[in-house]
């Protein structure tokens, strides 16, 4: 039996949108990471960008478990001298981007290197219900009712 390998010619993508409304951060962020690698598709060939490209909504509406939406810190370095910065996730969603919660844990469950970078670009992310990406028709995957645990209600 020979090892199959598919050709950049051969790839289908489609479009996926996904509502994270209640939706826990971290199971989210792993369905999402895996859709964008391509690991569902029976044809997948780790070397190639063959994930489909993934719409997410309602990013401010995600939900953290534990105590996790006040003690999660994000750490970044200005490249100056005791420049390190921090915020935590509270205030990240509250904030004015509250996308970058869910771009961070879905960049962060990829392999890093070039082709990790290229896979990031086909993930798009939008406060809100509305997003410009009506004429691409994505399906709709509601990943609440895979398993009861990847909702939990805000209390």
């Amino acid at each position: 039996m020979k090892t199959f390998s598919i050709k950049p010619s051969e790839i289908q993508k489609k479009w996926i949108l996904i509502d994270a409304d209640g939706l826990v951060l971290g199971r989210l962020a792993a369905k999402v990471a895996t859709i964008l690698r391509g690991k569902e598709k029976p044809t997948y060939t780790p070397h190639m960008d063959m994930g489909d490209n993934v719409i997410v909504i309602n990013a401010e509406k995600v939900y953290l478990t534990g105590n996790k939406r006040d003690t999660k810190t994000y750490y970044w370095h200005t490249g100056y001298p005791g420049g390190i910065k921090s915020r935590v996730a509270s205030d990240m969603l509250e904030g004015k981007f509250p996308e970058r919660v869910i771009e961070k844990a879905v960049k962060r469950m990829l392999p890093g290197g070039p082709l990790s970078r290229k896979q990031m670009t086909n993930l798009r992310i939008y406060k809100g219900q509305n997003h410009p990406h009506e004429g691409q028709s994505p399906e709709i995957l509601s990943i609440g009712d895979i398993n009861k645990k990847n909702t939990r209600r805000v209390r």
